[in-house]
């Protein structure tokens, strides 16, 4: 599996674009760079206790610097990964640093907890999607993230989307084979719950068993053989 490259909302967090350029570059700014792309790669790889030694390399290395700013875009980059994931929990790291968000920072921060966030303040790849859940329309919302050229912007949009509960069926759908196409296992077996889920209420049997099916082979594809 290729690593995932930051896409359009984490270019805004990426430190190599956040800091002032020109050679040379710091030492810490190439090793916390690193550290978050490898961390949010192990972690859509389903390798948890990687992309967390990863982070706190991250971490680490950013605390040098004493910028709170880049600190705030370390820890948005790994809520996002989790939204990703459909793993919608709260975000520590964040709120411990809430003090010296930006307001930029917290409609970020409001738009992965599925609540209203101004677009305008939000990466770009994502003010249509912020757009369309503010309106309250399901479809465009859909389209807005079907639309998305980056698969990590686009799944990360999704879960903000399924999270708000405006998840249309062509949203779980998109979200589906962008994380299969990637090869990325965690997210992938996520979206592939909520989606034997959304068919099971439906009633729809045959469906809900062919996506469990694909479930086991993911299951079963993690799994060393003895």
């Amino acid at each position: 599996m290729s690593r995932p490259a930051l896409p359009g909302l984490l270019a805004a967090m990426s430190l190599l674009s956040a800091c002032s350029g020109g050679p040379p570059v710091p030492d810490w700014q190439m090793n916390a760079h690193g550290a978050q792309e490898r961390a949010i790669s192990a972690y859509l790889a389903g390798k948890d206790k990687v992309a967390q030694a990863e982070l706190a390399r991250a971490r680490l290395e950013v605390g040098s610097t004493g910028k709170m700013a880049l600190a705030i875009r370390i820890e948005l980059a790994a809520c996002a990964a989790q939204v990703a994931a459909l793993v919608f929990e709260e975000c520590p790291g964040v709120e411990r640093l809430r003090t010296d968000a930006s307001a930029a920072d917290l409609a970020y921060l409001h738009y992965l907890s599925g609540q209203r966030a101004e677009a305008a303040l939000l990466p770009e790849q994502q003010r249509a999607v912020a757009a369309a859940l503010t309106a309250g329309n399901d479809v465009a919302a859909a389209a807005a993230v079907a639309a998305m050229a980056d698969p990590l912007s686009r799944l990360v949009a999704a879960g903000a989307v399924l999270r708000a509960g405006h998840a249309a069926p062509a949203v779980l759908t998109v979200a589906v084979e962008t994380a299969s196409d990637q090869g990325w296992r965690k997210p992938l077996l996520a979206w592939l719950q909520a989606q034997a889920l959304r068919a099971e209420k439906a009633g729809d049997t045959l469906a809900a068993e062919q996506v469990r099916r694909r479930m086991a082979l993911v299951t079963e594809s993690s799994t060393p053989a003895r």
